[in-house]
């Protein structure tokens, strides 16, 4: 992957913008933002995905593959951390001196002069940002936002508002979410992840630390992850408003019922007592609230009309998404990519599925993490009953001997519990031959394995 260039000077005027790798949720947030503000904007991406096709509608001018054609005579470029340092595009316009900024600089020029709340942390950050912007419209306020995934309700993943309020999904995994001039910090966690950027947990951490002290205004931080306990430590006390399951949290979560589609818990904050029924599972989306609730909260909204508020929240694309069902058994997908997300989301997806078999699909994501944490992903996939485990999807990273999914399949304890499939074609019908009627498959990774779902679901039907 590119080192990004922090020193290249964001222009006064961006112009014309060319974004190489258009097709990502942050990239195409930020260009349906640039369009709507009168920008013409070009791109190129690997894939003609519904992104690429939604931005074209909006008048964007977009190539499939990286060619240095595609540069065409842009005034900016924009990249992403996850861009190879052999990118004809990238070549071409740093040859011809067009000025290319980092995606986190662009999202920088747009946050200008407006109250920042930036969500930050391993997991969580999407459907937390998600639980903040669907609230804040629910309570009358028209914020502009950037986010990770696309929002079910608003069928955008952002969105350019009329108040001064601008809410974003800020990136921990390369450092750039230093670069924003924040309010407020919401850090749903400081899990261990990201360390071959990083190079140790402590570097880590202090980064995160870096990230908290420049909120302006206030931090909201989890009460119960270890991580963001030791960050916590290291900010002054009057700027923290803490949420979670521990007693001494500010707003705090108990008698939570994740046992079903729908979470359902008890908050308290500022002296009351309420509660709450989300429509989506899972005992971390109801950490998550919390961390919403805890940022409204800090805004000015009081607590009741806040909850209610993020109740109306409807989930985003790509965590655990019903995709379909054929002869019975349903498919859905889920973005978790690390151990304690895949953990988390397979719990929700236990107590959904009742008592039918859970088969996971899984697509490893980063060599380094695979190498690092394959024996945690063996231990938190292995809540299913079954699990497919798919060859690596490398991303930002050039592969590395020895490192395969095999990894983490030999690291089952129950052999027979896992599959190892390195063929992507071969995949569909493994899966599909393990499900019977009142069965889940889930395909989960961050990589490309949700596109598989179609797959899936014609092997079930044959």
């Amino acid at each position: 992957m590119i080192k990004p260039d922090f020193t290249q000077p964001v222009p006064a005027d961006l112009g014309v913008v060319h974004f190489i790798g258009i097709g990502g949720s942050g990239m195409s947030g930020i260009a349906r933002i640039l369009i709507g503000m009168g920008h013409k904007v070009t791109g190129s991406d690997l894939r003609d995905t519904s992104n690429v096709a939604a931005l074209r509608e909006l008048g964007a001018e977009i190539h499939i593959g990286h060619d240095a054609a595609h540069l065409g005579n842009p005034d900016t470029v924009v990249v992403t951390s996850a861009l190879w340092p052999t990118n004809p595009e990238y070549l071409l316009a740093k040859e011809r001196g067009i000025p290319v900024i980092h995606r986190s600089q662009a999202l920088a020029y747009l946050t200008t002069k407006k109250r920042l709340v930036a969500v930050a942390g391993a997991h969580g950050k999407t459907t937390s940002t998600g639980m903040i912007i669907t609230a804040l419209l629910e309570l009358g306020v028209d914020p502009s936002f950037v986010n990770g995934g696309v929002i079910a309700a608003l069928g955008a993943s952002s969105g350019a508002g009329k108040d001064n309020l601008f809410v974003i999904e800020a990136d921990e995994s390369d450092g750039s979410f230093l670069h924003y001039d924040t309010a407020i910090a919401l850090i749903t966690n400081v899990d261990p992840d990201h360390l071959d950027h990083y190079g140790s947990l402590e570097a880590f951490e202090q980064e995160f630390a870096k990230f908290a002290r420049g909120a302006s205004e206030l931090v909201a931080i989890s009460s119960d992850d270890p991580g963001a306990v030791r960050v916590g430590a290291m900010l002054p006390e009057k700027k923290l408003i803490t949420f979670g399951q521990a007693e001494n949290a500010d707003v705090r979560l108990t008698a939570v019922d994740a046992s079903g589609a729908q979470v359902a818990f008890t908050v308290s904050a500022r002296g009351q007592s309420l509660d709450a029924r989300l429509r989506i599972p899972g005992l971390h989306n109801a950490i998550n609230a919390a961390g919403a609730l805890a940022v409204l909260i800090g805004l000015g909204f009081e607590p009741e009309p806040a909850l209610r508020a993020i109740e109306t929240f409807g989930g985003t694309e790509r965590r655990f998404e019903l995709h379909g069902e054929r002869r019975g058994v349903k498919v859905y997908d889920d973005f978790a990519h690390h151990p304690t997300e895949v953990a988390a989301a397979l719990a929700a997806a236990r107590a959904v599925v009742g008592g039918g078999k859970l088969i996971t699909v899984f697509q490893p994501h980063l060599y380094s993490r695979t190498r690092l944490m394959h024996k945690e992903f063996a231990e938190a996939l292995s809540v299913s009953d079954q699990v497919v485990v798919l060859d690596i999807y490398a991303a930002r990273e050039d592969p590395e001997p020895g490192v395969t999914g095999a990894m983490v399949s030999d690291s089952f304890d129950n052999q027979a519990q896992v599959h190892y499939v390195p063929l992507w074609d071969d995949v569909p019908a493994v899966a599909a031959s393990l499900a019977g009627e009142g069965d889940f498959i889930i395909t989960m990774g961050c990589g490309d394995v949700y596109r598989m779902v179609p797959a899936l679901l014609t092997a079930l039907e044959s």
